[in-house]
């Protein structure tokens, strides 16, 4: 059921599952493109030790954010309706 108490249809059960599993999808490969952004250096150069792993570790903090972040913002969007019915009409009595 919907927040007004229908029942939802097979298209939109559908739709709201493609909707996560794009949330998921995306998120992930945001997340593995900062991480490699990130801590690539800390191969590249060679660090060892605690640098290495202070990078590694922080890197990974960060990466799990964006993931959390990106799933977030893309359900909401979902949820509100970020497309307009009718692209380029800009006012309900257009």
């Amino acid at each position: 059921m919907d927040t007004y108490g229908r029942r939802r249809t097979q298209g939109e059960r559908d739709a709201i599952t493609v909707e996560i599993g794009y949330a998921l999808c995306s998120a992930a490969f945001a997340a593995a493109v900062l991480f490699g952004a990130v801590a690539w250096p800390a191969y590249l150069f060679g660090l060892t030790g605690g640098v290495r792993s202070a990078l590694v570790g922080a890197d990974v903090a960060l990466a799990v954010v964006v993931f959390c972040v990106r799933v977030v913002s893309v359900l909401v969007r979902y949820g509100h309706g970020g497309q307009p019915s009718q692209p380029g009409r800009t006012r309900p009595d257009s």
